[in-house]
């Protein structure tokens, strides 16, 4: 079974944002579980939505857990956002088994990736659904990317991953060999060519999409490298 745990909307123009705090609590986690991974995923931008940056949410990945470790993944990244609110933050948590999310949790992540939607639509589908999502301050707004986030991660086919395996520790030109040893389940370019050999330069550290449940990095060839393409 697959847990995915999403948080929104924990940060301010002036703090840490909610992909670090991911981080952190995907880091604590993996001490107890089985942390696969943390995505990245992209909601409508609107005057009407306040947001701080780039209105996106972050999902953490957990895979082989338990029915009834829901509960205590919850509790535990619950203390861990509490520990480091952020006054004028909205924040929310989502937690739920793959097994709890249909398709109307996924129309709701895509809905909120290009329209305005609200927080009791969010919390109305996790009643229903039986999954847990609660806002932890200021206006609680944070539930309605945190539940969208987890629809759209369950779906295999949405935002890209910030951290997977060892990604972030890659810098500079590295060989698809070393970006594939580090949690990269492919290389390939847009048109679908998959790429087995050479070398990448990197913008940062590997950003792959998330694309059939895999971790996918897209490149395009540069004279005698490729580079990535942040796709997501």
């Amino acid at each position: 079974m697959t847990i995915y745990l999403g948080i929104d909307d924990t940060d301010t123009c002036e703090s840490r944002g909610t992909g670090r705090l991911a981080r952190t609590i995907a880091a604590e986690l993996a001490g107890s579980y089985v942390v696969t991974g943390v995505t990245r995923h992209q909601f409508y931008v609107h005057p009407a939505i306040p947001y701080t940056s780039h209105n996106s949410s972050a999902v953490i990945h957990i895979q082989d857990a338990g029915a009834g470790d829901a509960a205590g993944l919850f509790t535990a990244a619950k203390e861990l956002m509490l520990a480091d609110f952020v006054d004028g933050s909205d924040p929310g948590i989502c937690v739920a088994a793959d097994r709890n999310i249909d398709g109307s949790l996924r129309r709701f992540g895509l809905s909120a990736k290009t329209s305005v939607v609200t927080q009791e639509q969010a919390r109305s589908l996790a009643r229903q659904a039986g999954i847990l999502l609660e806002g932890l301050g200021g206006t609680e707004d944070g539930v309605i990317g945190a539940l969208a986030g987890v629809g759209l991660a369950a779906s295999g086919n949405d935002g890209r991953f910030v951290q997977k395996g060892t990604t972030r520790d890659l810098r500079g030109t590295r060989t698809v060999a070393a970006i594939l040893a580090s949690g990269v389940d492919r290389v390939e370019t847009r048109e679908g060519a998959v790429i087995e050999g050479g070398v990448v330069a990197l913008r940062k550290f590997p950003k792959p999409a998330f694309v059939g449940g895999k971790a996918v990095l897209y490149v395009e060839p540069d004279g005698d490298v490729y580079r990535d393409v942040v796709i997501g």
